[in-house]
C-alpha cells in the first residue's frame, strides 16, 4: 500500500493546540463495526459505554522532560537535543538540530552539573550522547529539561504533569501516550466500580511512534524499536479475560504494540520485556486486542496505518471526515475514539 492512501485534509483551526479541562469533558466518537454504527458522546460517559467485565490496557509510562538545550564548550554554539531512547544509565539516543554543529568528540554544557559527548552520529540529526553528573539523571532533566511536545502545537505547557497520565509511574517516554490524558482518577474509579477491570503494560514511547513515513511504499518503512515490558501479573489479568470471553481494550496504541507484540495466534499473551519494532498497517489479524481506544492521528502517520489495520482503511478515513465535519478536536491534546 501507499503512503499516500493514508493522507486526509485536516483543517489546522482543528489542531488542538491546549488540553481541555477537565480531561473527561473532550469528546468521544464511538464505532461500533458490527453494527456499523457511529455515536457522539464524552469521554466521561464510559461507564455508560463499557460493559462490566472489560479489561482495559493502560501503558503506565510516564514522559521524562526530555528536551535540553547545552552549549558546546569550546565554540559555546547552542544546540538543542531530544532525549528519545536510553542506551544504559549515562548514554542517550538523540535527535539534535542543527546536526552540523555535533560532529562525535563535541562536548557540550547542558547545566551546572551535566556535561554531554556526542559519540556517534546517525542519519537526520540522530546522535548518541554520553552523559557525565553529579547527583540523579532524572532530577536534573525534571529541572532543567521542557516537555517534548510535539510540533504542531505551539504554544508553552505550564503544567508539564498535563502531559502525563493520571497513572503514570515509568519514567522513560520522549512522548505521551495521549489516549491515556483522558482518564481522570475518579473516572477510573467510577469505571471500577462498574466492574471494568485495568491491566497495566509499559512501552517507552520513542522515534517508532511518531517518526513519519518518508517512503512511498509504507512496507519500506523501517520502525524504530522501543522498550516494553509486560509482567506477569498483567499477562494473567489478559489471559483470564480472553479465557472467559471479556474484551481486551487497548488504550492506545502503544498499548495495541504491547500486546500484538507478545500474542500468540491463539489470543493469549506471554510475559516478557524487551524490544519491539512491530509495525501494524493493513491487513492485518490482530490476536489480543478486541477493542481501541485512541486519539485521532496525522495522516499517513504509521498510528493512523495501525486504528486502518484494525477498523478498515476505508471506513477509517471516513470516520476521519466525519469527524473533521463534527469540528472535533485532533492529535495529542485532541479528542478521542472508541472503536469496538
Amino acid at each position: 500500500m501507499n503512503r499516500t492512501d493514508f493522507y486526509y485534509d485536516l483543517p489546522k483551526e482543528l489542531i488542538a493546540q491546549k488540553p481541555v479541562e477537565p480531561r473527561d469533558s473532550s469528546r468521544l466518537l464511538t464505532y461500533d463495526r458490527a453494527s456499523d454504527r457511529v455515536e457522539h458522546r464524552r469521554f466521561g460517559e464510559l461507564p455508560k459505554i463499557l460493559k462490566r467485565g472489560d479489561l482495559l490496557v493502560i501503558n503506565n509510562t510516564r514522559v521524562l522532560p526530555v528536551k535540553v538545550s547545552g552549549k558546546k564548550l569550546d565554540t559555546g554554539a547552542e544546540i538543542s537535543f531530544l532525549l528519545h531512547k536510553r542506551i544504559d544509565k549515562d548514554t542517550w539516543e538523540t535527535l539534535c538540530r542543527p546536526a552540523k554543529r555535533a560532529k562525535v568528540g563535541s562536548r557540550l554544557r547542558f547545566s551546572g552539573d551535566l556535561v554531554g559527548e556526542v559519540i556517534a552520529e546517525g542519519e537526520e540529526g540522530a546522535r548518541t550522547v554520553r552523559f557525565e553528573y553529579d547527583g540523579v539523571f532524572e532530577e536534573i532533566l525534571t529541572r532543567i529539561g521542557d516537555m517534548p511536545l510535539p510540533h504542531y502545537i505551539h504554544g508553552e505547557l505550564k503544567d508539564k504533569e498535563r502531559y502525563q497520565t493520571v497513572y503514570a509511574k515509568e519514567n522513560g517516554s520522549a512522548a505521551a501516550p495521549t489516549a491515556g490524558l483522558h482518564f481522570t482518577e475518579r473516572l477510573m474509579t467510577e469505571l471500577k466500580e462498574c466492574g471494568v477491570e485495568f491491566a497495566e503494560v509499559l512501552l517507552h514511547v520513542g522515534l517508532g511512534t511518531f517518526l513519519p513515513v518518508k517512503t512511498d511504499e509504507i512496507t519500506q518503512h523501517k520502525m524504530h524499536s522501543e522498550y516494553y515490558c509486560l509482567t506477569e501479573s498483567a499477562a494473567q489479568k489478559i489471559n483470564n479475560a480472553k479465557e472467559e470471553g471479556r474484551r481486551v481494550i487497548a488504550v492506545g496504541t502503544t498499548s495495541v504494540r504491547v500486546l500484538e507484540s507478545c500474542a500468540g495466534v491463539d489470543g493469549k499473551v506471554k510475559a516478557g520485556s524487551g524490544e519491539t519494532n512491530i509495525f501494524i498497517y493493513p491487513p492485518y489479524k490482530f490476536k489480543a486486542v478486541d477493542a481501541l481506544i485512541t486519539n485521532f492521528h496525522l495522516p499517513e502517520s504509521t498510528l493512523i496505518m495501525l486504528v486502518s489495520a484494525f477498523v478498515g482503511r476505508e471506513k477509517t478515513l471516513e470516520l476521519y471526515q466525519t469527524a473533521v465535519d463534527e469540528k472535533y478536536r485532533f492529535f495529542s491534546f485532541g479528542d478521542a475514539c472508541f472503536f469496538q
